[in-house]
């Protein structure tokens, strides 16, 4: 603010009111250097307020992501090449928990025509969904069982902890067979956290996607207060479910198209799934944060049980934005 005003920062004095759920910096400083510049202009105070309409309009946007994967493995099972580049998104845990020793991950930061900010978990999200979803695709390829599969290329004992646990408390061994009906597995580390999440799913012939129930464990270290724990977790689930299956802003000529809660899909009670969270206490470990690493394993846990009920692999989010799957 200083810096637009020409102040030396001395000068400025912010004064931030304490605020709830904000998951990222909304529109970071816009919105207080547009009040201080008017306010000077005015010599008068000024107060500036968004309307949830012009928030969608004129607010900020999470970064778009464009994720190449390229993977080789041999015979065994095992992973023999790694390529993965993030263009725009972001380098958050991009890196790979697997065993590879050829491997080059790389980000490429772009100009994007729309402003760009903070959103929960960040480019993790979008690069956790990619590597799981092509992890899942090996695993396929192989006739392999897909979490068999991740354990055996896994370079991560804390990680391989909380698959183990996920599993288990899912029931993947008895999961029963059916038409239409679909489970799929994730993994993912970022922000000193692991997850694991087993996603349960069922489309019925007019391609509906219903989840059905979601299996987390996480461990972040050592538990300091297990039920705030456990209610960060499962709202992080409750808001992934979200960009996985549905949030999409929709522009035509520039313009966006649905700048309204009632036009803008998020998570009803009624899509909410069964979700069941395992709480790994580590006390080998300082406690990090649990705010946003349980979200990244969600999308591509469904994008996962949506192929082994379907057959169809769906690459891009959100999975299904108008409650279908698309064929």
């Amino acid at each position: 603010m200083a810096q637009s005003l020409g102040l030396a920062e001395d000068d400025v004095r912010i004064i931030v009111p304490p605020t709830g759920s904000g998951f990222g910096g909304k529109h970071g400083g816009d919105v207080a250097t547009a009040a201080a510049r008017l306010a000077r202009a005015s010599g008068r105070p000024v107060r500036v307020g968004f309307t949830r309409e012009e928030e969608f309009r004129y607010g900020y946007l999470r970064p778009m992501s464009i994720v190449d994967v390229r993977a080789g493995v041999d015979a065994t099972g095992r992973l023999t090449a790694w390529s993965f580049h993030n263009l725009n998104g972001g380098a958050a845990s991009s890196s790979t928990p697997y065993v590879v020793a050829n491997r080059h991950i790389w980000n490429t930061l772009a100009e994007s025509p729309l402003a760009e900010g903070p959103y929960r978990s960040l480019a993790a999200n979008a690069n956790n969904f990619a590597r799981e979803s092509a992890m899942d695709e090996l695993a396929r390829l192989l006739g392999a069982d897909p979490v068999e599969f991740r354990r055996q290329n896994l370079d991560d004992a804390r990680l391989g902890a909380v698959l183990d646990r996920a599993v288990e408390r899912a029931g993947w061994r008895a999961r029963p067979t059916a038409p239409g009906r679909g489970y799929g597995v994730a993994i993912g580390r970022e922000k000193g956290g692991r997850v694991a999440t087993v996603a349960e799913v069922g489309v019925d012939r007019e391609r509906r996607v219903r989840v059905h129930r979601l299996v987390s464990a996480f461990e972040a270290g050592a538990i300091v207060h297990p039920s705030n724990l456990r209610s960060q977790v499962e709202g992080a689930q409750v808001m992934a479910l979200g960009g996985a299956l549905f949030e999409a802003v929709h522009f035509d000529r520039g313009v966006v198209q649905n700048p309204r809660l009632s036009q803008y899909r998020v998570p009803r009670f009624s899509d909410l799934p069964e979700i069941e969270v395992d709480l790994v206490d580590n006390r080998e470990h300082p406690p990090a944060g649990a705010g946003e690493t349980p979200m990244i394993a969600v999308a591509p846990a469904i994008a996962n049980a949506i192929f082994d009920a379907t057959g169809t692999r769906l690459r891009s989010m959100p999975l299904a934005p108008a409650g279908r799957v698309p064929s």
